[in-house]
């Protein structure tokens, strides 16, 4: 009766173990004997589909109960095979290290886990031959999707996604003219409010920390600044717009070009974190106060931003939302098979008003 169930059912929760004199790992056979249930049976319990074959409450809990103490491990690879997937997900981010992208990254592996799917992370360095070359590596491990956050002021290479029969979704940074789903913050609209929260305490020489030209986010955040200043009939100086990339270094370089060529500067709206971090570095060597010389908001809050010596007012970022939202519009393609939904989604962002920016005759 055993050899007839296990043939019946494949034992696609089980783990083998072909080392020598090693302890053989838990099966769904050894599960059977000490629970007295069916291997098919268990196999539907620890799958999830207990409810679907009117499992009794009692028989899941004994099942899972055994499993615990005998330390049983499903066999993913195996139940991959049964259902021809291969259970897994790619994600691309241009920088590990970076909390914003780190923060995505945790949530996307979250969300991931609901659907019991594994991740495959790949850090481009914010370089697009890598980023390239990350997804022939994740698209030859058969992956079933892919959450990108593309770097680069192309989206060329990414064409063949369109329509492609591989599931994408882009995060933070998009491309407009192409038909692929994207998950972002409201840049437009953030940049705006940060402008006139200086505006608003009296700044009029405000300088933009901007990254690199010609992208999504950088276009949109640039604009917002922008047409803050023009609705509080400031004037436009192009000369205070600096930066070409959403580094650190540039962030430093600019601001010390900043105070040395446009001394009458009030306030700077840092367009990442990473600019902020540079400029907050340039700062200091420079002897400039923040926010007594100098006020400074960055696009993007940190978890380091309130334990820096003058607490960074900064606007947020929902990164674990951006997170959560790109796994679901994936899961929604993997799952149905639909074709990639046009446009995308903007999500909000928020002033988190801490101590560097000060306050100044108001505007009247």
């Amino acid at each position: 009766m055993r050899n007839r169930l296990r043939s019946f059912m494949p034992d696609d929760f089980s783990t083998p173990n072909n080392r020598a004199g090693a302890p053989a790992q838990p099966t769904l056979q050894c599960i059977a004997e000490r629970s007295g249930v069916s291997v098919t049976t268990i196999s539907r319990v620890l799958s999830g589909q207990a409810a679907r074959y009117r499992i009794s409450k009692e028989t899941e809990a004994a099942v899972r109960k055994i499993a615990r103490e005998v330390n049983f491990v499903p066999n993913q690879l195996a139940r991959g095979l049964r259902l021809r997937k291969t259970l897994k997900i790619g994600l691309v981010i241009p920088d590990v290290s970076n909390p914003f992208f780190a923060g995505i990254a945790r949530q996307v592996t979250l969300g991931a886990r609901k659907y019991e799917y594994s991740v495959v992370l790949c850090d481009s360095q914010d370089n697009t031959e890598l980023e390239q070359r990350s997804l022939a590596l994740l698209q030859g491990q058969h992956v079933e999707g892919v959450v990108l956050c593309p770097v680069g002021q192309s989206g060329d290479h990414l064409a063949r996604f369109v329509q492609g029969t591989l599931p994408i979704v882009l995060v933070d940074r998009f491309f407009p003219d192409m038909q692929l789903p994207y998950v972002s913050s409201d840049n437009t609209a953030g940049a705006r409010s940060a402008t006139e929260y200086l505006l608003n305490n009296g700044h009029r020489r405000i300088a933009c920390l901007q990254g690199l030209t010609d992208t999504s986010p950088n276009v949109s955040r640039v604009r917002g600044y922008k047409e803050a200043l023009a609705h509080h009939q400031v004037e436009i100086d192009d000369a205070l717009v600096v930066g070409d990339s959403f580094s650190e270094q540039s962030g430093y370089i600019e601001t010390k070009l900043l105070l040395k060529d446009q001394p009458d500067v009030t306030a700077i709206l840092a367009l990442s974190n990473q600019n902020a971090l540079g400029a907050i570095r340039a700062l200091t060597e420079e002897r400039r106060n923040i926010p007594g010389d100098v006020s400074l908001i960055s696009f993007d809050d940190p978890p380091y931003a309130p334990y820096l010596a003058t607490p960074m007012t900064c606007m947020s970022q929902s990164y674990s939302e951006m997170g959560e939202v790109a796994v679901k519009i994936l899961f929604d393609q993997i799952q149905t098979g639909r074709t990639h939904p046009r446009g995308g989604i903007l999500l909000p962002t928020t002033l988190v008003a801490r101590k560097s920016v000060k306050q100044l005759q108001p505007l009247n």
